[in-house]
């Protein structure tokens, strides 16, 4: 193939090349948003074991998580969608999706509306893609602001909310799959949960596989919050509730709990996944109950049966940390997994054992990534579609060793 010679071109043709080039780039990204577009309509996340098509990105074009949502985010805002009936609804924002078809809109642009249309009506979409078919980002944004400030200038003052008695409270309802939580703290009690809080919510060190920590401020406190709850669990001292230290209790079938399938009941008659209470039942302060086929209790695992004060230590010693490839989250942030399920049989045993972070704790338990010990070292296996020779891996942040041989 004979490379052409941009040097004969004259800057005139050689600028409306590049012109021309952008604009197929930015039909061919379109083409892509569709694609992950319908990755996220056909689940494909829960399908490879993931949490999110973002971190199924993540990993197979290496983009860092922050870009992977960006993209999955875009492509949800000009993709149409297909009801159950079969009936296709149109874009969340349908003008922006024609002109982004055209290669108009580069995708920075495409959130850069989708930024100023939160503050506006569905009418206004259209000169605001008009704008944008000339303008840079920013001058986007300032056109969104002025165009919200003519058509709002004329309302009313929102009202100033009347203060209430500062006094604690809490609030807590389930929706879906997640316990919503309302709290409103004294100025004593505040600042103590917040002095809790922060260390726990500092960004994640940016990793060769996982770059930098993309979450937001409110995600990560969201987590810390979450670690909090755990490190109670650990803890020596808990209230008791009817004579022992508050547990939570966890029941289903054995055929459900082996087999992956079904639900188990907690004890307020929530309902979970049986692929969570796997990853659950590694963790201190959880009560497994197995009913058999009668439904009678066959097995109810003790608190002493989850992983103890001193294997623990043992572990600490041995993983020093998140034992996932590129994790740098320290011991006190994770949890004893059992690398043989200990629904097949398998001990609480250090040589059974791996500390892992809630995230990489997760991943292991809902995909096809597995973990086995290799004289004495963790490692780690990666699913074959990320890499089809599933070669072995460590974590090189607490060894000198990347790769391990099989």
């Amino acid at each position: 193939m004979i490379e052409p010679n941009f040097r004969l071109l004259s800057t005139d043709e050689l600028l409306s090349a590049v012109v021309g080039d952008v604009v197929e780039i930015r039909v061919l990204e379109n083409v892509m948003m569709q694609k992950i577009a319908e990755l996220e309509r056909r689940g494909a996340a829960a399908e490879l074991g993931y949490k999110n098509v973002a971190q199924v990105l993540r990993h197979a074009v290496r983009w860092d998580l922050k870009t992977a949502r960006q993209w999955v985010a875009r492509a949800a805002l000009l993709a149409r969608e297909i009801t159950p009936t079969g009936a296709v609804l149109e874009p969340e924002l349908p003008v922006t999706a024609a002109a982004t078809a055209d290669g108009e809109l580069s995708g920075e642009h495409i959130s850069a509306v989708a930024e100023v249309m939160k503050d506006l009506p569905p009418e206004a979409e259209a000169p605001v893609v008009e704008f944008a078919r000339e303008h840079e980002l920013s001058a986007v944004r300032s056109f969104g602001k002025e165009l919200a400030y003519k058509l709002y200038q004329d309302d009313p003052e929102p009202r100033e909310a009347e203060p209430e008695p500062p006094v604690n409270r809490l609030r807590t309802q389930w929706k879906g799959e997640q316990l919503e939580v309302w709290a409103k703290l004294d100025k004593i009690s505040g600042a103590k949960f917040e002095a809790m809080i922060d260390p726990l919510a500092k960004p994640r060190p940016t990793t060769p596989e996982e770059g930098p920590d993309p979450r937001s401020r409110a995600e990560r406190e969201g987590d810390a919050f979450a670690d909090l709850i755990d490190l109670m669990l650990r803890a020596d001292k808990l209230p008791e509730h009817g004579g022992e230290p508050v547990t939570l209790t966890l029941t289903m079938s054995y055929d459900d709990l082996v087999e992956k399938t079904g639900l188990a009941m907690l004890d307020t008659r929530e309902r979970i996944p049986a692929a969570l209470v796997r990853r659950l039942a590694c963790n201190a302060g959880v009560i497994p109950v197995v009913l058999g086929g009668r439904s009678e209790p066959m097995n109810v695992g003790r608190k002493a049966r989850t992983f103890t004060a001193g294997i623990r230590r043992l572990l600490v010693a041995r993983d020093r940390g998140c034992a996932f490839p590129g994790c740098h989250r320290p011991p006190k942030h994770c949890d004893a997994h059992h690398i043989r399920f200990w629904s097949e049989g398998g001990e609480t045993s250090v040589d059974n054992a791996v500390l892992l972070c809630r995230h990489h704790h997760t991943l292991i338990h809902q995909s096809d990534w597995e973990v086995k010990l290799l004289n004495g070292i963790p490692v780690f296996i990666p699913p074959a579609w990320l890499d089809p020779d599933r070669r072995p891996r460590t974590n090189t942040t607490h060894r000198d060793s990347g790769r391990v041989a099989a």
